[in-house]
């Protein structure tokens, strides 16, 4: 059979799959920044809980693995109950056990109280994330990619806004300020629930049309190969990502001897630029295809990271900025093709590739924190510099060509 076999729908109501509800797409995308805000508010908290509590490096690590492997690893097993069993309503249950657990963590007074705090955030973000990409996927119209980088753009800015509103929130006013964030949470539910009510009544809509399953004709092997080949792209996307957001600072303080302000205006600088690329990297990948869209994004930024570490400041700019937008374009690019690979479970797909790349981000960080403190930074980016390289395992990737309905 030829890898470059299509995804074909065993029946299909167009009206209902070309219906493109944007207002919801906006709902779900804004939802994506008020749980990532929050998420990222945990480790912006982590010095007063050090000193609060008393607490050692090594006491600081297993918060933050109670947090990740509850953010990450439920993902796939919340993904593959949904794609079973669909829950409308889980999008802001999952916002609700946030909310349980900012709470919680306001007026924790024991370690253990914390590690239940963070898990329970944790856990809201693994029901939250495959459920809300099946909304924006059902919500697309058909522009899969389009939907999928909204919805991602939005976890983008409250990934950045969270650490910043924890400044001024809580390492001003205490622990018991994260209280606070409780508010950002009850917004989020009373969005999702009306999102709930959408996904419900498109649910009975595709029922009445009588719309089957989608069907796969790719190969068993040709499947788990090519999901492999992306969780290589990932890690490759995500530890240098996490090299550039981690430890871009340090390296424009340490290299060209810029303040703390400058470096951080600089980083802004480069964040927006992977908004931008998040943004674009759908919207390409409708029009020239996903796999057009990885190899651009990630072998195609090769020669920028290659040139990166040798650069002067002005070009360390320029080429952050090219890097940024690049390299941020492939996820959404990822995703979607991951959802064509595996018609039929994209709850699945999401809770893998979402917790994979958040673990991925999360364990690049601390190795490359460590290989820094062995060498040093200039290293850092000299090694991650030939990352992109992995990108040319996409030349193994099936040509996955558009459903047809039947």
């Amino acid at each position: 059979m030829s890898e470059s076999a299509q995804v074909l729908p065993a029946s299909s109501a167009r009206g209902i799959a070309e219906r493109t509800s944007l207002g919801i797409l906006v709902a779900i995308s804004i939802s994506h920044m008020l749980n990532d805000l929050m998420q990222s508010v945990i480790p912006a908290i982590y010095p007063i809980l050090k000193a609060e509590f008393t607490l050692s490096f090594g006491q600081i690590g297993l918060i933050q693995l109670a947090f990740q492997l509850t953010a990450s690893i439920l993902q796939p097993v919340v993904g593959i109950y949904t794609d079973k069993r669909p829950q409308p309503f889980s999008l802001a249950v999952g916002m609700g056990v946030t909310l349980c657990g900012l709470l919680l963590v306001s007026m924790a007074s024991t370690y253990p109280m914390l590690l239940v705090a963070v898990a329970l955030i944790g856990m809201g973000s693994s029901i939250f994330h495959p459920e809300a990409s099946r909304v924006a996927r059902m919500a697309s119209g058909g522009r899969h990619g389009f939907a999928q980088s909204l919805f991602q753009v939005g976890g983008n800015f409250g990934s950045a806004i969270g650490p910043l509103l924890a400044a001024v929130i809580v390492l001003a006013r205490g622990q018991s300020s994260v209280a606070w964030f409780s508010l950002v949470a009850l917004v989020g539910m009373m969005i999702l629930t009306r999102v709930g009510f959408w996904y419900r009544d498109h649910q009975r809509e595709r029922k009445k049309a009588n719309i089957a399953p989608p069907v796969q004709t790719l190969p068993h092997k040709v499947v788990v190969r090519s999901i492999l080949i992306l969780a290589v792209l990932i890690f490759s996307k995500f530890f240098y990502m996490a090299a550039l957001t981690s430890y871009y600072t340090f390296y424009l303080i340490e290299t060209f001897n810029v303040s703390v302000k400058d470096s951080q205006l600089y980083l802004f600088v480069f964040l927006a630029a992977v908004a931008a690329g998040t943004i674009a990297g759908g919207p390409i990948g409708d029009r020239f295809g996903r796999k057009f869209v990885m190899w651009f994004s990630i072998l195609g930024v090769l020669p920028f990271t290659l040139l990166l570490p040798h650069a002067s400041l002005g070009w360390t700019i320029a080429l952050s900025i090219v890097i940024g937008f690049i390299l941020s374009s492939a996820f959404p690019a990822i995703i979607v093709y991951a959802q064509e690979l595996l018609p039929g479970k994209v709850g699945l797909v999401s809770g893998l590739f979402f917790g994979f790349a958040f673990g991925m981000g999360g364990i690049g960080a601390a190795a490359l924190g460590e290989l820094a403190d062995w060498t040093s930074i200039t290293f850092v980016f000299q090694v991650c510099a030939f990352l992109p390289v992995l990108g040319l395992l996409t030349a193994f990737l099936p040509n996955i060509r558009k459903p047809k309905s039947v």
